[in-house]
């Protein structure tokens, strides 16, 4: 996640204070990667060093504001325009943890896939019962704020990457299953099938869930 990026967006549309950027940058993501205010002012230092944004007075309370520079535009629209980078995929705990449990004593690999399976397929359920809520908002007309949009477009996009991760541990599981079988009948089992690729329709959750998850605003 590019923090700094996200900031620069946020000041395109109007010089801001730090902890003002820090409730939008929330409001626009559902709180989904909240900040705290010493991230956001760190990174407005930084942007500042770098020329990026630049400060822009203060408001009728005594914040100090800060104005995006016409690098920042620059820089801003470059990253739009910009693929998000994957040769270096971000650490991910999960994959860490099944990589360090296959094979350490004690460790029934199995029963962690099971309870990583249930808490990933209760996420997913409760993104999806928060995005048709917001869907709802969405198309019925009541609201048409920019944030609830983004806000639609960030369930979304964690709902599929829960059902990915869902179809990564049924793969795991029957790859542990296949190799824990005789080299003789191993030979005869088919491999487990391979993730969904971009061809391959996405399929979405049958189940209703319950609302456990973080509500969009406070």
């Amino acid at each position: 996640m590019s923090i700094r990026h996200g900031l620069l967006a946020l000041l395109e549309r109007g010089p801001r204070y730090g902890s003002q950027l820090r409730t939008e940058f929330e409001s626009r993501t559902g709180s989904t990667w909240p900040l705290n205010v010493g991230q956001v002012y760190t990174t407005l230092a930084r942007l500042e060093r770098d020329g990026l944004v630049a400060p822009g007075g203060e408001d009728a309370a005594g914040h100090t504001l800060y104005a995006i520079t016409d690098a920042g535009r620059t820089e801003l629209l470059q990253w739009y325009e910009r693929p998000v980078d994957r040769a270096n995929p971000p650490r991910d705990e999960l994959s860490i943890k099944l990589a360090m449990a296959v094979g350490a004593p004690g460790v029934d690999i199995r029963a962690v896939i099971q309870s990583q399976r249930h808490a990933t397929i209760k996420a997913m359920q409760d993104y999806t019962r928060l995005k048709a809520t917001a869907l709802a908002a969405v198309e019925s007309g009541r609201s048409h704020e920019r944030d609830d949009v983004a806000w639609l477009l960030v369930l979304e996009q964690l709902i599929f990457q829960t059902e990915a991760e869902a179809r990564w541990l049924d793969h795991c599981e029957a790859r542990l299953v296949r190799l824990s079988l005789p080299a003789d009948r191993r030979a005869a089992e088919p491999e487990p099938p391979q993730a969904a690729t971009a061809e391959t329709p996405t399929p979405t959750p049958t189940t209703r869930p319950r609302r456990t998850a973080r509500t969009r605003r406070g």
